[in-house]
């Protein structure tokens, strides 16, 4: 499984998890190796949910806090090295360039988020709940396997590009 984190407008997480190499709405590219961890699944699922509490969907900020800022962490807390240092530099160039860009991305020192388009009863209109259901289930961290206890693999960790 690979897991994001993106941008929505409620304050809940924003973490989700999808089939290896099939995110939606991206082109996957290639994968960069990272390490390893010794972590079992069921170690591992607590701490993707711990580390999904401080990744709100309302926090998610294009040069500040993005998916690559998660995997930052991830990578760090699980094998104690960073991703590799391009894989952010546009982020960070744009921290330095923050006055140039237009004010829906700036950086403020409170993490403001940009400024999102209103859902209205229009757009609801034109999704069935039924489609909806199946929208939200595919971003929000999905309830653990009650079969975790029989793998005990150490699992590798990559960096899909897109």
């Amino acid at each position: 499984m690979e897991y994001g984190f993106g941008a929505h407008d409620f304050p809940s997480s924003g973490v989700f998890e999808v089939e290896s190499k099939t995110c939606p709405g991206f082109v996957y590219r290639k994968s960069v190796w990272l390490g390893t961890t010794d972590m079992s699944q069921e170690e591992f699922r607590l701490f993707i949910e711990k580390l999904a509490g401080e990744y709100h969907g309302n926090s998610y900020h294009l040069i500040s806090k993005n998916c690559n800022h998660f995997t930052d962490d991830v990578c760090k807390s699980l094998t104690g090295k960073p991703i590799p240092g391009w894989v952010n530099r546009l982020a960070r160039v744009g921290s330095f360039l923050d006055c140039f860009l237009p004010e829906s991305v700036q950086v403020s020192p409170v993490g403001r988020v940009p400024t999102l388009r209103r859902i209205t009863d229009d757009d609801m209109d034109s999704v069935s709940s039924s489609d909806n259901d199946e929208e939200e289930d595919r971003h929000l961290l999905p309830a653990p396997s009650t079969d975790l206890h029989s793998v005990d693999v150490p699992m590798k960790l990559a960096k899909d590009l897109l």
